[in-house]
This record gives C-alpha cells, sequence and structure tokens, in this order.
C-alpha cells in the first residue's frame, strides 16, 4: 500500500497553491475540492515525518514551483535524494513503533484467555462459536474492526454496515493464521505485531511503518 515518492507527485506538488496554516476557511465548492487537493497531497507525505519547520521549507518549494520562481535548489540534484530521506524517515517511525509495540504486545498476551502463537500473534476469544472452522483455502465472511494500540478505528465493516468476505490465504498474515484458529460464531481479538501486519513499510497515511495492530473479528460463515 505503500507509494513511494516519485517524480509524478513531485510534480503534483508543484501545482498546488499554498495558504498559511492558519489560512481562510474554504466556503465555496471550488475552494472545498483545491483543500481536498492539499489534503491528498500531505498524504503523500505522511511516510517523511516533517516536522513544522522542515513542512514550511515545503511549502517554500510548492510555491516557488506554483509561481514559476526560480527555484532555490536544483530539483535534478536533489530530486534524487527524495526516496532516500523517505526510507530513513520510515525506518526511525518504524523502530520507535515497535519498540512501544512490544510493551503493548506483552500487556496483551499477559490478559487472563490470551494465547500467544509461535508467530507472535496473540490471540483471545471474545465470544465462543460453535462451528467449523476454516482453512486457509477458505473464503470466510467476517465483520471486523481494526485499531492502533492507541484506541484509534483505521477500518471498520461494523462502523459501515456490511460484513466483507475475502480468501483467507489473500490477507495479511496475522489473520490467514488467526482466524484459521476460530470457529463460526465466534468473536475473537487479534493483536497483531508489525511483521505479521503490515510491516515496515506500513499502510499510510494511517498505519504507520512497524505498527503493532489489534483487530476485534466476528467470523460470520465459510462460503461455500
Amino acid at each position: 500500500m505503500l507509494k513511494v515518492l516519485t517524480w509524478s507527485l513531485v510534480a503534483a506538488l508543484a501545482t498546488v497553491t499554498v495558504v498559511a496554516a492558519a489560512g481562510p476557511e474554504p466556503t465555496t465548492e471550488e475552494q472545498k475540492v483545491l483543500y481536498a487537493l492539499g489534503i491528498a497531497v500531505s498524504q503523500s507525505l505522511t511516510t517523511f515525518n516533517l516536522s513544522e519547520t522542515e513542512l514550511e521549507m515545503v511549502k517554500v518549494g510548492i510555491s516557488d514551483g506554483v509561481l514559476h520562481k526560480t527555484p532555490k535548489a536544483d530539483l535534478q540534484v536533489y530530486g534524487p535524494q527524495l526516496q532516500e530521506l523517505q526510507r530513513t524517515r520510515m525506518a526511525a517511525v518504524a523502530a520507535e513503533e515497535k519498540k512501544a509495540g512490544q510493551a503493548f504486545l506483552a500487556k496483551a498476551a499477559a490478559e487472563q484467555g490470551a494465547t500467544k502463537t509461535a508467530s507472535g500473534l496473540i490471540i483471545k476469544t471474545l465470544t465462543p462459536g460453535k462451528g467449523a472452522s476454516p482453512k486457509a483455502t477458505d473464503k470466510v465472511k467476517v465483520h471486523y474492526q481494526g485499531s492502533l494500540t492507541d484506541g484509534t478505528v483505521f477500518d471498520s465493516s461494523i462502523q459501515r454496515g456490511e460484513p466483507v468476505t475475502f480468501p483467507l490465504n489473500g490477507v495479511i498474515k496475522c489473520w490467514t493464521e488467526g482466524v484459521q484458529m476460530m470457529k463460526v460464531g465466534e468473536k475473537s481479538r487479534l493483536v497483531c505485531p508489525a511483521e505479521l501486519a503490515y510491516g515496515e513499510r506500513g499502510a499510510p497515511p494511517r498505519i504507520k511503518p512497524g505498527a503493532t495492530l489489534v483487530f476485534d473479528i466476528e467470523l460470520l460463515a465459510i462460503e461455500q
């Protein structure tokens, strides 16, 4: 899910009009569309983990590009360094997330009724089921909610009011392993270390590199 910053994105950045942090509120429909464009660009920058000061320098570059001013740095020289900067920043974020995740995983594993598997997955049954257990090659129907370790929900079929169906061997490792341990009708909580979820890349902008994730899953059916 990671989208590496490419020359096409650099070109997109050069077309965005920059306003100050405390800029005007968008009121017209066109202004809201332009504001949405800015939000879309900001999501592409998430993996750089920019500070406020660094963001100001990015804004200068965008402004100079939009207004066709003489560049203050040669894009041909410094543009190729963008991917290395991105890689370094992502690695730093991943290390921090993994460190925090280790404490969260240890606490989850110590909960009554929790089981830690050889892979590092932690599973806890919330409501027992009485049906069959799926195989990795099965297609399953589930309701789920995915959260960060701070409780922030990043995805939820429950909130959408519509369960999802997918092949169990076509999702993250945590789900492939964990859902096989469940029975139809069961509700369980899976706590997934980064290596069983989205790893060092994460799934920007919501899931940081190295993030530990929590999924509450209800196995509704094994599809034929």
